[in-house]
């Protein structure tokens, strides 16, 4: 289905800007969500619970149908208000594009992955444009919030929704305002994190702030999409950075017998000047490891480089080789042996803490380090049953976690705590396993200190 051109002249795009904000006012507005993952979903909820009638779009029937079903797939995601809401019909989750035909406002939260050059994969972005520009109806407003490059609504997005005749700012509003999601910080939700808004022109920033006015706490306009865009990049740019930064200083202040963990807790005292970030096994998550070279690719066309980003990414993805320095040097020290027929438990396979998301969780990478150094590997990890299908890393789909070894966990070498998960019996870790690779800091902070154990 193609849709005509709708084009109408400034007096029409007026009438239609006014019935729109009321529409928005009254909760008459139905809202399309397109992708139901860790940014959608929630979205979704919040926006029902606004009393808003929202259609979740998603490509996989099996979400949809977990959804109908009441089942929520995201494990720190209590769905209780969008279950109400489904009942009462106002929440409907598709796979049928066709019902884009029926919404006032589309919001576009569909991923925005590197390809194997490490190059924008836009895939996603640019067939969910393509099914909207299909099917919309004359004063659409549609929203980009997946993170990406500046420049993408502007050079990508517009001109599939302008084919055919139509006309930007007359027949759709085309606005970008970037996802702020945090999964399982129970500190901040999409309610309270204030909402960077940009739009194709002043009408089209002001439909998508009325929207997003309706449903969270502080709105934060811009003065256009490319704006809004290039402000969600930086922010994860800042943390991928500093990040970095710890993650030298780890490597630095280890050679030298100093505790970096130490070294932050007391920088952190000092009230200005100073923003603790803590170093890790390597960086995981949609977001941080994959925009700054999103960036990076965009620079290229204006012939800049980005050689502190780049580097950034360089220390940050070196990461897990030197975790399995660490534990290669301590199951040397405390066994005599090499990994070669280690036993080794890799404890934590999500990229964060209670959450269980795996996106380029550095759990995957070491997993994979292993195995090529002839360890014997198993992991645990209570919110990851198994290893579901991933881009990078095809051939761990389908190992299972094992069950929480207890006393058995003196049969492995070593464990390395890769996400620091609560509730997992540390005590007993420590007690019972001869080597422990800690990469968080998880021990210490539970009041465990023990000469097996190793930081990393």
């Amino acid at each position: 289905m193609t849709g005509a051109a709708t084009t109408s002249n400034p007096l029409d795009a007026a009438s239609r800007v006014g019935r729109l904000l009321a529409r928005i006012a009254d909760r008459t507005a139905v809202i399309g969500v397109m992708g139901l993952g860790y940014v959608g979903l929630p979205l979704a909820k919040l926006l029902c619970s606004k009393g808003f009638v929202v259609y979740g779009f998603d490509t996989d029937p099996a979400k949809v149908e977990q959804l109908r079903a009441h089942h929520s797939y995201i494990c720190h995601l209590r769905l209780d208000q969008l279950w109400a809401a489904e009942a009462a019909g106002r929440f409907v989750p598709t796979a049928e594009p066709e019902r884009l035909a029926e919404i006032d406002a589309v919001l576009i939260c569909v991923p925005t992955p590197l390809d194997r050059h490490h190059q924008p994969d836009l895939t996603f972005v640019e067939r969910t444009v393509e099914q909207v520009a299909d099917r919309m109806r004359p004063g659409t407003r549609v929203i980009l919030e997946s993170t990406t490059y500046p420049g993408t609504c502007r050079d990508v997005v517009k001109p599939i929704l302008e084919r055919d005749g139509r006309c930007s700012g007359q027949d759709f509003f085309l606005a970008y305002s970037p996802e702020r999601e945090d999964p399982g910080n129970r500190d901040f939700v999409t309610a309270t994190i204030p909402k960077v808004v940009g739009g194709d022109g002043e009408i089209a920033s002001r439909l998508a702030c009325a929207l997003y006015g309706a449903i969270v706490e502080t709105v934060v306009p811009v003065g256009s999409n490319e704006i809004a865009e290039a402000v969600k990049i930086t922010e994860n740019i800042f943390r991928a950075v500093n990040i970095a930064l710890v993650n030298e200083l780890k490597v630095i202040y280890d050679a030298m017998g100093i505790d970096v963990w130490h070294v932050i807790a007391a920088a952190s005292t000092k009230p200005f000047g100073y923003m603790p970030f803590q170093p890790g096994p390597g960086l995981g998550g949609h977001c941080i490891p994959i925009d700054p070279f999103y960036l990076t690719w965009k620079a290229r066309e204006f012939g800049v480089r980005t050689r502190f980003i780049e580097l950034a990414g360089e220390i940050n993805s070196d990461m897990p080789r030197r975790v399995l320095e660490r534990l290669t040097a301590g199951i040397d020290t405390v066994h005599r042996r090499g990994l070669r027929d280690s036993a080794i438990l890799v404890v934590g396979l999500a990229y964060k803490r209670n959450v269980d998301d795996i996106r380029e969780s550095p759990a995957l990478r070491l997993i994979e380090l292993l195995d090529r150094a002839g360890a014997r590997v198993d992991y645990f990890d209570p919110l990851v049953p198994e290893i579901p299908p991933t881009r990078e890393h095809g051939s761990l789909q389908g190992r299972r976690s094992v069950p929480w070894p207890g006393e058995g966990l003196s049969r492995y070498h070593a464990a390395l705590i890769v996400t620091d998960h609560d509730g997992i019996d540390y005590a007993g870790l420590v007690s019972a396993c001869p080597l422990v690779v800690d990469t968080r800091n998880v021990c210490e902070r539970h009041g465990l200190t023990a000469p097996h154990i190793v930081k990393a």
